[in-house]
Protein backbone atom coordinates (compact mmCIF):
# COMPACT_ATOMS: atom_id res chain seq x y z
CA UNK A 1 0.00 0.00 0.00
CA UNK A 2 1.27 3.01 -0.87
CA UNK A 3 2.50 5.90 2.15
CA UNK A 4 -0.16 8.56 1.07
CA UNK A 5 -3.05 6.08 1.07
CA UNK A 6 -2.28 5.28 4.85
CA UNK A 7 -4.02 7.63 6.47
CA UNK A 8 -6.93 7.81 4.41
CA UNK A 9 -7.42 3.99 5.01
CA UNK A 10 -7.66 4.32 8.45
CA UNK A 11 -10.39 6.86 8.96
CA UNK A 12 -12.27 4.75 6.73
CA UNK A 13 -11.81 1.98 9.11
CA UNK A 14 -12.21 3.99 12.12
CA UNK A 15 -15.56 5.36 10.00
CA UNK A 16 -16.62 1.79 9.67
CA UNK A 17 -15.95 1.07 13.42
CA UNK A 18 -17.77 4.19 14.35
CA UNK A 19 -20.71 3.13 12.29
CA UNK A 20 -20.75 -0.48 13.85
CA UNK A 21 -20.22 0.06 17.68
CA UNK A 22 -23.06 1.05 19.91
CA UNK A 23 -25.52 -0.07 22.57
CA UNK A 24 -26.64 -2.26 19.57
CA UNK A 25 -23.76 -3.58 17.59
CA UNK A 26 -24.28 -3.67 13.64
CA UNK A 27 -22.26 -6.26 11.39
CA UNK A 28 -20.52 -5.75 8.40
CA UNK A 29 -23.11 -6.89 6.27
CA UNK A 30 -25.78 -4.84 8.11
CA UNK A 31 -23.76 -1.54 7.75
CA UNK A 32 -23.53 -2.44 3.88
CA UNK A 33 -27.50 -3.34 3.22
CA UNK A 34 -27.85 0.05 4.92
CA UNK A 35 -25.61 2.14 2.88
CA UNK A 36 -27.28 0.33 -0.21
CA UNK A 37 -30.82 1.70 0.29
CA UNK A 38 -32.20 -1.07 2.60
CA UNK A 39 -35.61 0.62 4.14
CA UNK A 40 -35.64 -1.90 7.42
CA UNK A 41 -36.27 -0.43 10.95
CA UNK A 42 -32.37 -1.26 11.72
CA UNK A 43 -31.17 0.36 8.29
CA UNK A 44 -33.06 3.55 8.84
CA UNK A 45 -31.61 4.47 12.05
CA UNK A 46 -28.35 3.86 11.37
CA UNK A 47 -28.84 5.68 8.32
CA UNK A 48 -30.79 8.68 10.16
CA UNK A 49 -29.22 8.68 13.46
CA UNK A 50 -25.31 6.64 13.48
CA UNK A 51 -24.16 7.81 10.53
CA UNK A 52 -24.73 11.30 11.00
CA UNK A 53 -23.26 11.22 14.28
CA UNK A 54 -20.40 9.21 13.00
CA UNK A 55 -19.35 11.62 10.27
CA UNK A 56 -19.72 14.45 13.11
CA UNK A 57 -17.20 13.09 15.12
CA UNK A 58 -14.93 12.47 12.36
CA UNK A 59 -15.03 16.33 11.28
CA UNK A 60 -14.90 17.58 14.84
CA UNK A 61 -11.42 15.35 15.23
CA UNK A 62 -10.77 16.99 12.30
CA UNK A 63 -11.03 20.87 13.57
CA UNK A 64 -9.10 19.41 16.77
CA UNK A 65 -6.08 17.90 14.59
CA UNK A 66 -5.64 21.18 12.85
CA UNK A 67 -6.36 23.42 15.53
CA UNK A 68 -3.36 21.09 17.65
CA UNK A 69 -1.14 21.69 14.65
CA UNK A 70 -0.89 25.34 14.37
CA UNK A 71 -0.77 25.60 18.35
CA UNK A 72 2.40 23.34 18.72
CA UNK A 73 3.53 24.98 15.49
CA UNK A 74 3.44 28.50 16.73
CA UNK A 75 4.68 28.13 20.13
CA UNK A 76 7.33 26.09 18.94
CA UNK A 77 6.39 23.89 21.54
CA UNK A 78 5.00 20.08 21.36
CA UNK A 79 3.42 19.39 24.38
CA UNK A 80 1.39 23.19 23.44
CA UNK A 81 -2.51 21.89 23.61
CA UNK A 82 -5.24 24.13 22.11
CA UNK A 83 -6.56 24.14 25.41
CA UNK A 84 -3.79 26.00 27.10
CA UNK A 85 -5.09 29.20 25.24
CA UNK A 86 -8.22 29.10 27.18
CA UNK A 87 -10.40 28.60 23.76
CA UNK A 88 -12.05 25.91 25.60
CA UNK A 89 -12.79 27.42 28.70
CA UNK A 90 -14.44 30.36 26.64
CA UNK A 91 -16.30 28.09 25.08
CA UNK A 92 -17.83 26.60 28.19
CA UNK A 93 -18.79 29.59 29.74
CA UNK A 94 -20.71 30.48 26.56
CA UNK A 95 -22.26 26.43 26.49
CA UNK A 96 -22.96 26.98 29.84
CA UNK A 97 -25.09 30.49 29.46
CA UNK A 98 -26.68 28.79 26.62
CA UNK A 99 -27.39 26.01 28.67
CA UNK A 100 -28.66 27.63 32.07
CA UNK A 101 -30.34 30.69 30.76
CA UNK A 102 -33.19 31.51 28.92
CA UNK A 103 -32.66 33.05 26.17
CA UNK A 104 -35.65 33.04 23.79
CA UNK A 105 -33.56 31.77 20.95
CA UNK A 106 -33.23 27.66 19.64
CA UNK A 107 -31.40 25.99 21.68
CA UNK A 108 -28.98 24.49 19.17
CA UNK A 109 -27.60 27.97 17.35
CA UNK A 110 -27.70 29.38 21.15
CA UNK A 111 -25.38 27.28 22.30
CA UNK A 112 -23.18 27.04 19.13
CA UNK A 113 -22.94 30.32 18.85
CA UNK A 114 -22.33 31.69 22.70
CA UNK A 115 -19.32 28.96 22.73
CA UNK A 116 -17.89 29.89 19.82
CA UNK A 117 -18.18 33.83 21.31
CA UNK A 118 -16.75 32.62 24.21
CA UNK A 119 -13.63 30.97 22.86
CA UNK A 120 -12.74 33.90 20.86
CA UNK A 121 -13.24 36.86 23.36
CA UNK A 122 -10.95 34.58 25.67
CA UNK A 123 -8.48 34.09 23.43
CA UNK A 124 -8.85 37.82 22.87
CA UNK A 125 -8.08 38.47 26.51
CA UNK A 126 -5.40 36.30 26.33
CA UNK A 127 -3.73 37.90 23.47
CA UNK A 128 -4.42 41.35 25.31
CA UNK A 129 -2.96 40.35 28.88
CA UNK A 130 -0.10 38.74 27.50
CA UNK A 131 0.72 41.72 25.37
CA UNK A 132 0.22 44.58 28.29
CA UNK A 133 4.08 45.74 28.14
CA UNK A 134 4.59 45.05 24.56
CA UNK A 135 5.10 42.23 21.88
CA UNK A 136 3.81 38.86 23.85
CA UNK A 137 5.98 36.48 23.73
CA UNK A 138 5.42 32.63 23.51
CA UNK A 139 5.89 32.13 27.51
CA UNK A 140 3.81 35.13 28.00
CA UNK A 141 0.83 33.72 26.20
CA UNK A 142 1.18 30.72 27.53
CA UNK A 143 1.28 31.28 31.07
CA UNK A 144 -1.51 33.92 30.55
CA UNK A 145 -3.90 31.22 29.00
CA UNK A 146 -3.04 28.64 32.11
CA UNK A 147 -4.29 31.30 34.09
CA UNK A 148 -7.65 32.50 32.00
CA UNK A 149 -8.20 28.63 31.31
CA UNK A 150 -8.29 28.34 35.09
CA UNK A 151 -10.28 31.65 36.03
CA UNK A 152 -12.43 30.71 33.48
CA UNK A 153 -13.26 27.08 34.96
CA UNK A 154 -13.33 28.92 38.56
CA UNK A 155 -16.63 31.03 36.94
CA UNK A 156 -18.42 27.92 35.06
CA UNK A 157 -18.27 26.01 38.35
CA UNK A 158 -19.97 29.38 40.20
CA UNK A 159 -22.61 29.71 37.03
CA UNK A 160 -23.86 26.49 37.46
CA UNK A 161 -24.57 26.67 40.69
CA UNK A 162 -25.95 29.95 40.99
CA UNK A 163 -27.78 29.76 37.58
CA UNK A 164 -29.50 25.82 38.26
CA UNK A 165 -32.81 25.59 40.07
CA UNK A 166 -35.03 22.55 39.64
CA UNK A 167 -36.33 23.21 35.90
CA UNK A 168 -32.42 23.20 34.57
CA UNK A 169 -30.73 19.84 34.17
CA UNK A 170 -27.62 20.10 35.49
CA UNK A 171 -26.60 16.72 34.10
CA UNK A 172 -26.96 18.27 30.44
CA UNK A 173 -24.16 20.77 31.42
CA UNK A 174 -22.02 18.31 32.98
CA UNK A 175 -22.14 16.10 29.95
CA UNK A 176 -21.56 18.94 27.38
CA UNK A 177 -18.42 19.83 29.81
CA UNK A 178 -17.25 16.19 29.76
CA UNK A 179 -17.39 16.01 25.46
CA UNK A 180 -19.92 14.52 23.59
CA UNK A 181 -20.83 14.38 19.89
CA UNK A 182 -24.80 15.07 19.36
CA UNK A 183 -26.22 13.62 16.27
CA UNK A 184 -26.66 16.95 13.73
CA UNK A 185 -29.57 17.28 11.62
CA UNK A 186 -28.43 17.65 7.66
CA UNK A 187 -27.71 21.43 7.59
CA UNK A 188 -25.67 21.31 11.03
CA UNK A 189 -23.67 18.34 9.48
CA UNK A 190 -22.99 20.81 6.17
CA UNK A 191 -22.15 23.50 8.00
CA UNK A 192 -19.56 21.96 10.08
CA UNK A 193 -18.34 20.41 7.19
CA UNK A 194 -18.23 23.23 5.32
CA UNK A 195 -16.23 24.89 8.58
CA UNK A 196 -13.44 21.72 8.63
CA UNK A 197 -13.13 22.92 4.84
CA UNK A 198 -12.48 26.59 5.66
CA UNK A 199 -10.20 25.80 8.31
CA UNK A 200 -7.92 23.46 6.10
CA UNK A 201 -7.77 26.19 3.76
CA UNK A 202 -6.75 28.82 6.51
CA UNK A 203 -4.49 26.53 7.99
CA UNK A 204 -2.64 25.65 4.93
CA UNK A 205 -2.18 29.35 4.43
CA UNK A 206 -0.10 29.31 7.42
CA UNK A 207 2.00 26.38 6.67
CA UNK A 208 5.14 28.25 5.16
CA UNK A 209 4.71 30.31 8.13
CA UNK A 210 5.29 27.75 10.30
CA UNK A 211 7.49 26.09 9.03
CA UNK A 212 9.83 29.42 8.93
CA UNK A 213 8.98 30.43 12.93
CA UNK A 214 10.34 26.48 13.02
CA UNK A 215 13.44 27.92 12.51
CA UNK A 216 13.90 31.09 14.77
CA UNK A 217 12.09 34.14 15.20
CA UNK A 218 15.06 35.69 13.55
CA UNK A 219 16.08 33.08 10.35
CA UNK A 220 11.58 34.02 9.82
CA UNK A 221 12.01 37.40 9.79
CA UNK A 222 15.33 37.48 7.54
CA UNK A 223 12.76 35.48 5.16
CA UNK A 224 10.42 37.83 4.75
CA UNK A 225 7.79 37.40 7.80
CA UNK A 226 7.17 39.42 10.77
CA UNK A 227 6.88 36.77 13.95
CA UNK A 228 4.91 38.78 15.84
CA UNK A 229 2.49 39.45 13.69
CA UNK A 230 1.77 36.11 12.09
CA UNK A 231 1.39 34.68 15.92
CA UNK A 232 -1.37 36.59 16.38
CA UNK A 233 -2.88 35.77 13.20
CA UNK A 234 -2.19 32.44 13.69
CA UNK A 235 -3.35 32.32 17.62
CA UNK A 236 -6.60 33.80 16.24
CA UNK A 237 -6.99 31.52 12.96
CA UNK A 238 -6.28 28.46 15.86
CA UNK A 239 -8.73 29.71 18.46
CA UNK A 240 -11.41 29.82 15.70
CA UNK A 241 -11.25 26.15 14.64
CA UNK A 242 -10.43 25.09 17.85
CA UNK A 243 -14.39 27.25 19.17
CA UNK A 244 -15.83 25.53 16.19
CA UNK A 245 -14.51 21.93 17.31
CA UNK A 246 -15.45 22.80 20.86
CA UNK A 247 -19.17 24.13 19.84
CA UNK A 248 -19.93 20.84 18.02
CA UNK A 249 -18.24 18.62 20.68
CA UNK A 250 -17.74 20.16 24.27
CA UNK A 251 -14.62 19.87 25.74
CA UNK A 252 -12.55 16.95 24.19
CA UNK A 253 -9.41 16.89 25.90
CA UNK A 254 -5.70 15.54 24.23
CA UNK A 255 -7.09 15.00 20.31
CA UNK A 256 -5.09 18.41 19.98
CA UNK A 257 -1.98 17.24 20.89
CA UNK A 258 -1.70 13.35 19.98
CA UNK A 259 -2.57 14.04 16.06
CA UNK A 260 0.11 16.29 15.35
CA UNK A 261 2.76 14.45 17.02
CA UNK A 262 1.33 11.27 15.19
CA UNK A 263 1.32 13.27 11.92
CA UNK A 264 4.63 14.61 12.61
CA UNK A 265 6.36 11.14 12.75
CA UNK A 266 4.06 9.91 9.70
CA UNK A 267 4.83 12.86 7.63
CA UNK A 268 7.25 14.74 8.69
CA UNK A 269 7.94 18.41 10.15
CA UNK A 270 6.87 20.39 6.70
CA UNK A 271 3.15 21.83 7.99
CA UNK A 272 1.57 21.54 4.05
CA UNK A 273 1.68 17.89 4.44
CA UNK A 274 1.72 17.39 7.87
CA UNK A 275 -1.24 20.01 9.00
CA UNK A 276 -3.93 17.48 6.48
CA UNK A 277 -2.46 15.01 7.91
CA UNK A 278 -3.13 15.43 11.40
CA UNK A 279 -6.24 16.49 10.36
CA UNK A 280 -7.02 13.13 9.28
CA UNK A 281 -6.04 11.73 12.37
CA UNK A 282 -7.50 13.84 14.64
CA UNK A 283 -11.11 12.17 12.65
CA UNK A 284 -10.11 8.88 13.08
CA UNK A 285 -9.23 9.00 16.86
CA UNK A 286 -12.75 10.95 17.51
CA UNK A 287 -14.42 8.62 15.56
CA UNK A 288 -13.09 5.79 17.30
CA UNK A 289 -13.26 7.07 21.06
CA UNK A 290 -17.06 8.40 19.67
CA UNK A 291 -17.52 4.50 19.16
CA UNK A 292 -16.00 2.99 22.18
CA UNK A 293 -18.16 5.87 24.47
CA UNK A 294 -21.03 4.42 22.90
CA UNK A 295 -20.43 0.88 23.47
CA UNK A 296 -18.14 0.24 26.12
CA UNK A 297 -20.81 0.51 29.38
CA UNK A 298 -24.41 0.39 27.38
CA UNK A 299 -26.86 1.34 27.71
CA UNK A 300 -25.65 4.19 29.39
CA UNK A 301 -22.83 6.65 27.44
CA UNK A 302 -19.00 7.19 28.74
CA UNK A 303 -18.43 10.96 28.17
CA UNK A 304 -16.47 11.36 25.11
CA UNK A 305 -13.77 13.65 27.01
CA UNK A 306 -13.19 10.56 29.41
CA UNK A 307 -12.43 8.41 26.73
CA UNK A 308 -9.94 10.92 25.56
CA UNK A 309 -8.35 11.46 28.63
CA UNK A 310 -7.48 8.01 29.33
CA UNK A 311 -5.17 7.73 26.37
CA UNK A 312 -4.27 11.33 26.10
CA UNK A 313 -3.28 11.35 29.65
CA UNK A 314 -0.63 8.38 29.14
CA UNK A 315 0.32 10.29 25.95
CA UNK A 316 1.19 13.27 27.79
CA UNK A 317 3.22 12.19 30.77
CA UNK A 318 5.34 10.05 28.13
CA UNK A 319 5.47 13.23 25.83
CA UNK A 320 6.59 15.06 29.14
CA UNK A 321 9.31 12.41 30.24
CA UNK A 322 10.82 12.39 26.95
CA UNK A 323 11.76 16.12 27.83
CA UNK A 324 12.39 16.30 30.62
CA UNK A 325 15.40 13.05 29.75
CA UNK A 326 16.49 15.27 26.82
Amino acid sequence: MKRSLLLPVVVLIALAFGAMAGHDWASPSRLVSALSGDASLQSQLLMVWRLPRVLAAALVGALLGLGGAIFQGVFRNPLAEPYLLGSAGGAAIGATVALLVPLGLPAGPALAGLSFLGAWGATWLVLAIAGLHGRPDTAGLLLAGVAIAAMLGALRSFLMLALSDDTVNLQVVLSWTLGGIQTPDTAGLLLLAGLVVAALALSLRLARGLDLLGLGEEQAFAFGLDPQRFVRIAVLVGAGIVAAAVAYGGLVAFVGLIAPHLARWWAGPRHAVMLPASALIGAAIVCACDGLARSVLPPAEIPLGLITALFGGPFFLLLLARRLRA
